[in-house]
């Protein structure tokens, strides 16, 4: 399976044009441009960039789904891979519309202890 293949390409370019701009060194809190989500399992993920060294390294708000949210890399391949109680795999959130900076939904996240988005 080549990597990130779940995700659409236009979502990856917009992933990997946020993570040129984070490797220029210049600091940046772009909006969440994909969620993602475990339908059977309560897992979900809010991705703002991925590495353009490394494109499997994708970096977010990652919850899964104990109450513990946090900042964090996660591999798009293992993510491809995941499955949930039922066996389903994760689902992009074709409805979500970020309305605030990464740093906006992680702050609400820990005062909920969980994704609200």
């Amino acid at each position: 399976m080549r990597r990130g293949t779940f995700l659409p390409r236009r979502t990856l370019a917009r992933l990997l044009a946020n993570g040129r701009r984070s490797a220029t060194g210049v600091r940046t809190d772009p909006p969440p441009v994909v969620k993602l989500f475990t339908p059977d399992a309560g897992a979900t993920w809010l991705l703002a960039e991925v590495d353009p060294r490394d494109p499997d390294r994708a970096f977010g708000l990652c919850d899964l789904g104990v109450g513990e949210p946090e900042l964090g890399y996660v591999s798009l391949a293992e993510l491809a891979g995941v499955r949930g109680r039922l066996g389903l795999p994760i689902e992009i959130d074709r409805w979500f519309v970020p309305d605030k900076p990464l740093s906006g939904f992680t702050d609400a996240a820990r005062a909920a202890r969980r994704i609200i988005a």
